[in-house]
């Protein structure tokens, strides 16, 4: 198959667009791969015929490798223009971003469907409560604090499982930590609301902050509670942290952070989680390397992890809906555009595999607590519930892998606090 692709107006054009799925979708992998090398080399001529061609079959309302390569196209034409021609690319930013920003509520809009559509955040919901509940056996006072507050689901469940306890409720207080005081207010309301329906003496405090600037103390964690924390999607955000320099330097400092680990503003983030004395932390992460230092090696993983997620779209939801287009488009789209069109502080979503982040909390003071067989089976149980035999939960070495077919996409994992003498 030739490297070099024809261009639009080439007569083999309209015989292209006769192809297959299947061919289309393997020709437009082989034109994605190539344009990354060349965006990553700078060649602009070339990079621009593999895009002018890749347009040419790609689509965000065709089949999913059609919809997949609208967004890793667009990803890789903002890579281009902001190196070739930076002020073209944030003239043009600044006009788009205005007329149709993907803000703080079309993102929560966007997640919230993509919980109703795919059983992945609903699965570590549930794994996660349980985890919480097995530990929190017994405690007649009880802190939560959720990383990650943008949704009241998770729980408004956890609430119910408290309420059901044999031994009664507990007194609960939930610290929910979100950069929107208007979604932190909802979610209060919501588990408020719940609380007093199932009379359990409750108490929210909001933390109204991102993740990377979070005042530890703002927790107000209290002696003689037990803690638990609760991180879906969240500790891959503190990595571009040691990204951030601020403009004013001396040389001192300059030599100070050429020492530190690239790691070290995570593992601080952990340290410090660890010096509140949890009994139990519960973390959901993508499994894919999205950090990797070039282009082409964030590339490939991030084609085949968004590929698998396209692709059981395709498998559960009409082309048509709506909602997965919100998903495809302010979720999965804006992903994509991260984690391939940015770098340094600009590139939010580094996402990492299990065994990195094992070894990162680990170093950090936590010993994992493996996930109960139960958690499992609760797991399973809510995968049939979908109907679908390509959604399944596996255990591997007391955590679980959440896969589309044979490719995990999601992991949970469980840390207790290690003690050292």
């Amino acid at each position: 198959m030739s490297l070099s692709p024809p261009s639009s107006t080439s007569p083999y054009a309209p015989w292209l667009r006769e192809l297959k799925s299947d061919e289309r979708g393997l020709y437009l992998i082989h034109l994605l791969l190539n344009c990354a090398t060349h965006v990553s080399s700078g060649n602009l001529d070339q990079a621009n015929a593999f895009l002018d061609h890749i347009s040419l079959l790609s689509s965000p309302d065709g089949d999913a490798m059609q919809r997949i390569a609208s967004y890793f196209t667009e990803s890789l034409a903002r890579r281009l223009l902001l190196r070739s021609f930076p002020g073209l690319y944030r003239a043009l930013n600044a006009s788009s971003s205005s007329s149709s920003p993907i803000t703080s509520t079309t993102s929560f809009s966007a997640r919230r469907h993509f919980l109703d559509l795919c059983p992945f955040l609903r699965l570590a919901f549930v794994v996660s409560n349980q985890s919480i509940i097995e530990a929190m056996e017994g405690e007649k006072v009880i802190h939560v604090i959720d990383l990650d507050a943008s949704d009241p689901t998770q729980m408004l469940d956890l609430l119910r499982l408290l309420a059901s306890r044999p031994e009664g409720p507990p007194h609960l207080r939930i610290t929910g930590v979100h950069d929107n005081k208007q979604i932190l207010t909802h979610t209060a309301m919501c588990l408020t609301k719940e609380a007093e329906r199932l009379d359990i003496p409750f108490q929210f405090n909001p933390v109204v902050c991102r993740l990377d600037c979070l005042n530890i103390e703002d927790l107000r964690v209290k002696t003689g509670e037990a803690l638990a924390i609760n991180c879906v999607l969240q500790l891959h955000r503190l990595l571009h942290s040691d990204q951030d320099k601020p403009s004013a330097r001396n040389v001192l400092v300059e030599m100070l952070e050429k020492e530190r680990s690239p790691e070290s503003t995570t593992e601080s983030f952990l340290a410090a989680l660890w010096g509140l004395s949890p009994k139990v932390m519960v973390v959901t992460e993508q499994e894919s390397n999205h950090n990797g230092p070039t282009l082409n090696e964030r590339f490939i993983e991030a084609l085949n992890f968004y590929a698998a997620l396209f692709d059981c779209l395709e498998s559960t939801v009409p082309r048509q809906s709506a909602e997965r287009g919100r998903v495809e488009r302010m979720l999965f789209g804006e992903e994509i555009k991260n984690i391939i069109s940015c770098e340094g502080a600009e590139r939010r979503e580094r996402h990492e595999k299990l065994e990195r982040w094992a070894r990162r909390i680990e170093t950090s003071g936590f010993a994992k607590l493996p996930l109960s067989y139960y958690a499992l089976l609760q797991g399973r149980r809510l995968l049939q519930g979908f109907a679908c035999d390509g959604y399944k939960v596996k255990e591997e070495n007391g955590c679980f892998l959440i896969c589309w077919q044979d490719r995990a996409l999601f992991t949970i994992s469980a840390w207790r606090c290690r003690r050292f003498d």
